[in-house]
């Protein structure tokens, strides 16, 4: 039994970070990106290194170099994470699993820590897989709270719905995470949107813009916590813009969006401390007229263009500052 999964990279575009504060966010998935699970039958369960594991390094500098930029962590912890919740799960809810162990292995060209969810793509494509391998449909609502569980709870990493929900749904998604439905049943409610409702939109990333969004969220989680007066607002405003967001796409009017996305990076900058090389990305994708956000913590920005002049104009200047731009290929509808 040989089986593959795979999970794309997403762009929040619309309501990002509110998604870990009970906010509202709108996301989409795009298969210009992608994580891989592969997982087939063995005696023993095992885990098998990817080169993001790898402990060699060709000298000093390329051991500092690799740390500076990605840290001690590779992604079989992602795997194990997810394999303990999922198995505990199943026990907790009564199923019976079938007496046969797995190694799995994966491999990813997610730019890495850049906001574009590579670790959460991962997480769902390794839950893809288990479902599979073992036969267990674990209700569509609830598997993303399982990937959340195993980063937040097992791992400690800081971070919130979004990015779950819209690698296990693809597409084009609403999300509500109000608090009392989350806490009551773990979960959000989640509204497919039509892919064919957007705009033309593009993805720029630094590919040396490597940043760990965990820690961004620590520090976001606190000043949550303690009920900071401007926090609070700051996370209801985001929950309204993406409310805004999906009603102007359901209602046909997408040309509101690009004002709504430009509004999220602007409060957010308003209210949090953006790194400049940060802030940099987005004013510059605006001098040429497009508008402009961050597609998750930094590091990559998501935004919307009129046409393909003003994409090749956009194109260059931010390859000007050290960034690569796409054009985000939609996964369907599902």
């Amino acid at each position: 039994m040989l089986i593959r999964t795979r999970s794309y990279a997403r762009a929040g575009l619309v309501g990002n970070p509110s998604d870990g504060y009970f906010g509202k966010t709108v996301s989409f998935s795009f298969t210009n990106f992608s994580a891989c699970v592969t997982l087939y039958e063995t005696p023993e369960l095992g885990f098998v290194p990817c080169e993001v594991d790898d402990a060699t390094f060709a000298s000093p500098e390329a051991l500092l170099r690799e740390i500076q930029l990605f840290g001690y962590y590779g992604g079989i912890r992602l795997l194990k994470a997810v394999a303990k919740v999922f198995f505990n799960y199943c026990r907790e809810a009564g199923i019976v699993l079938p007496a046969r162990n797995f190694t799995a292995r994966y491999e990813s060209d997610i730019p890495r820590l850049v906001g574009l969810a590579g670790s959460s793509a991962i997480c769902t494509a390794m839950l893809k897989a288990l479902q599979q391998f073992y036969e267990v449909a674990v209700p569509q609502e609830l598997a993303p709270t399982l990937c959340l569980m195993a980063e937040r709870d097992e791992l400690g990493i800081q971070c919130g719905l979004q990015d779950r929900v819209i690698q296990l749904y693809e597409g084009l998604v609403f999300m509500d995470f109000e608090r009392g439905l989350v806490e009551a049943k773990g979960h959000g409610r989640y509204e497919r949107l039509r892919v064919a409702s957007l705009p033309r939109l593009y993805i720029s990333y630094d590919p040396l813009r490597a940043e760990i969004s965990g820690i961004y969220h620590q520090k976001l989680r606190v000043l949550f916590e303690e009920r900071k007066p401007d926090i609070v607002a700051a996370m209801s405003e985001f929950a309204a813009l993406a409310q805004q967001a999906r009603d102007a796409l359901v209602g046909g009017h997408p040309e509101r969006l690009p004002a709504l996305m430009n509004a999220n990076f602007d409060l957010r900058d308003r209210i949090f401390n953006v790194a400049e090389v940060n802030r940099r990305m987005v004013l510059t994708a605006r001098t040429v007229g497009c508008s402009a956000k961050f597609a998750g913590s930094g590091g990559a920005i998501v935004g919307t263009y009129e046409d393909e002049a003003q994409y090749a104009r956009l194109a260059e200047v931010m390859a000007g500052i050290g960034c690569t731009t796409v054009k985000p290929t939609l996964t369907p509808d599902a």
